[in-house]
């Protein structure tokens, strides 16, 4: 089966306050674990600016600000990213975060699989540094959930990995850590 596993770079965490500044999505052979970059581009909201320049994601990326400032406007590469979004059941790493950008900006995904980091959690395994987490109601969780370098870590034990915040390599490196999960049972397509 084919997947499609997305990523991108925001401004902010929160779509209703930040901008996507890039779009990764790879394609994800099941039974192979042969990964293809399907769409891979730096873009650029209409209402992106110098107020900007101090976000996230250039201080902990190579993305730069100008990178932003002089790539195609989203809305001119909406039609490849939603075809793209229409061809292959989608998943992301942390779905809420991804998805939610997407869905903001007005992109659909029609075939949705469960969350890789949600699906990752329980297998995992680790544990809250902060004990009091487990006792705020609507936060009550077994276990943290993993950050993409941690996740890696777990499936990938002694390859050394250190996230790029780049939207297609992103995507790569969790297509990889989703292909895992599937050979060891831990992410069942069917239940999607």
């Amino acid at each position: 089966m084919k997947i499609g596993i997305v990523d991108v770079e925001t401004t902010a965490i929160k779509p209703q306050i930040g901008l996507i500044v890039e779009v990764g999505i790879v394609k994800l052979d099941s039974e192979t674990g042969e990964i293809e970059v399907i769409f891979d581009s730096i873009v650029k909201e209409e209402s992106f600016g110098g107020q900007h320049r101090n976000a996230w994601i250039f201080s902990n990326s190579d993305l730069t600000f100008e990178d932003v400032i002089n790539a195609e406007l989203l809305s001119n590469v909406s039609h490849s990213i939603q075809d793209a979004l229409n061809a292959y059941p989608m998943t992301s790493f942390n779905k809420d975060f991804d998805f939610g950008f997407l869905k903001h900006k007005g992109f659909t995904i029609p075939n949705e699989l469960p969350c890789i980091m949600l699906t990752a959690t329980d297998y995992c395994k680790i544990p809250h540094k902060n004990q009091n987490y487990r006792r705020i109601p609507e936060l009550v969780q077994k276990f943290k959930w993993p950050s993409v370098e941690e996740a890696w870590r777990f499936y990938f034990p002694g390859v050394r990995y250190v996230e790029k915040h780049r939207a297609a390599d992103d995507a790569v490196h969790e297509a990889k850590i989703l292909h895992e999960m599937i050979k060891l049972g831990h992410f069942k397509i069917h239940d999607a």
